[in-house]
């Protein structure tokens, strides 16, 4: 009864999700018959044991690679199969890891469809990136005798104040992970309030450390410069994963004679963003005979290149942190060595932030284009913070080994 009652309520939300993305306008019927728990083509036979690592979308799956890697990497060398929820982070999960280990969508959580998703798969341990705690998965896992695992755990305020309103219901969820490896004390604590026994437990660290790129391909960033016709010669301000509302007020404040690389968190906004300055270059629409005229904005309206733009940045700006939208990850640029300034909202990473700001190695301000107006006056000011980022990055690294090790053991204890 429980089983049919949770299925009707996300049939409920299914209904919604659908409106939401226009009945047939969108890609909706596809995406849903992909995470209906039914895989593409059989996945290959396992030698030995085999993982399940999900990340819900492109930042976890990227945060998840160095995990994987290590697991992969180890004596016991077991066979991990990754998912994901999103389409694009189901296409970027394939960019990295296909053809050496194999890329499926995580199912809805129907109960039918999960059991057909883990009858398919088999895994003999499930890692979960963060909060991605589904009741029908978990039920169907618990009921195989299938661990499941939490890394880079994270449980914000926002969330940790929703799951409160539903304890009684929500506890069992958290009671049947089998470890938690926290970012920090605080989710650590969260994660055992809401009913993880504490021996069970941990603050790992953010994965995000190892998975910032020390070696990134200048190449690329050459040519994404050469596509955009952004002028090597003149600073240029990289604005990541911004937010509604961000791009307008980087253009008041950009310095005469800087450029301005906008790259929106979401793709349902590019078009939307393109508007703010007529003719402004698109990723998307770059081709090798574009007009020689200067411009002073770009659109970054494309997926995986954000790296390549960052190695062109004088400065960066990472954004969802001027509005309560819970910031965006600064480590792929600090890791590159550029200045970094975030605005004051970055709940999601507050752990990543601190680290930062105890080493200098980040600036935070309600007024990121005044601060970057500072680092064109002073220069020494600038490289200041980028080493403070490289001593940050020096102190934090390791994090996806250790993780690693945890799984593994808790992988042999099964």
């Amino acid at each position: 009864m429980i089983g049919l009652f949770r299925d009707l309520a996300l049939g409920l939300g299914l209904v919604a999700y659908a409106v939401r993305k226009r009945i047939g306008k969108g890609s909706w019927p596809a995406d849903l018959r992909s995470r209906s728990g039914r895989l593409a083509r059989p996945l290959r036979r396992a030698n030995g044991p085999r993982i399940l690592v999900h990340g819900v979308s492109v930042g976890e799956v990227h945060a998840l690679e160095p995990l994987v890697e290590a697991l992969s990497a180890s004596p016991a060398a077991p066979d991990v199969v990754v998912s994901a929820s999103t389409s694009t982070g189901f296409e970027r999960a394939r960019g990295i890891h296909a053809p050496d280990r194999e890329v499926v969508r995580f199912p809805l959580d129907f109960t039918w469809m999960t059991a057909r998703f883990l009858d398919t798969v088999r895994p003999d341990l499930v890692v979960l990136a963060e909060l991605e705690l589904w009741p029908s998965f978990l039920a169907a896992c618990a009921r195989r005798r299938i661990p499941v695992c939490v890394v880079n755990g994270r449980l914000s305020e926002h969330s940790f104040r929703g799951y409160r309103r539903l304890r009684a219901l929500a506890r069992s969820m958290f009671r049947q992970l089998a470890l938690v490896a926290a970012q920090t004390a605080t989710y650590r604590d969260r994660f055992v309030t809401m009913g993880v026994p504490a021996d069970r437990a941990v603050v790992g660290g953010s994965l995000k450390w190892d998975a910032a790129p020390a070696d990134p391909d200048p190449a690329e960033a050459a040519a994404l410069a050469a596509a955009l016709g952004i002028d090597r010669s003149r600073p240029l301000i990289v604005a990541g994963s911004t937010g509604p509302g961000e791009e307008e007020a980087l253009l008041r404040g950009l310095p005469d004679g800087w450029q301005l690389l906008l790259a929106p968190r979401h793709p349902d906004r590019w078009d939307t963003v393109a508007q703010l300055v007529p003719g402004m270059p698109r990723r998307s629409r770059a081709t090798a005979h574009r007009s020689r005229k200067a411009h002073r904005a770009f659109l970054l309206d494309s997926i995986g290149d954000l790296g390549a733009a960052y190695l062109l940045a004088d400065a960066v700006f990472v954004g969802r942190s001027l509005t309560a939208l819970g910031g965006s990850n600064p480590l792929e640029a600090a890791a590159l060595g550029k200045p970094v300034v975030t605005g004051p909202h970055y709940e999601n990473f507050t752990g990543v932030v601190s680290a930062l700001r105890q080493e200098g190695g980040i600036a935070v301000s309600p007024d990121p284009m005044a601060v970057i107006r500072g680092w064109l006056a002073d220069p020494e000011a600038a490289a200041a913070v980028a080493e403070g980022a490289r001593r940050a990055m020096a102190r934090h690294r390791g994090v996806a080994r250790s993780t690693a090790d945890r799984v593994l053991r808790l992988l042999a204890e099964g």
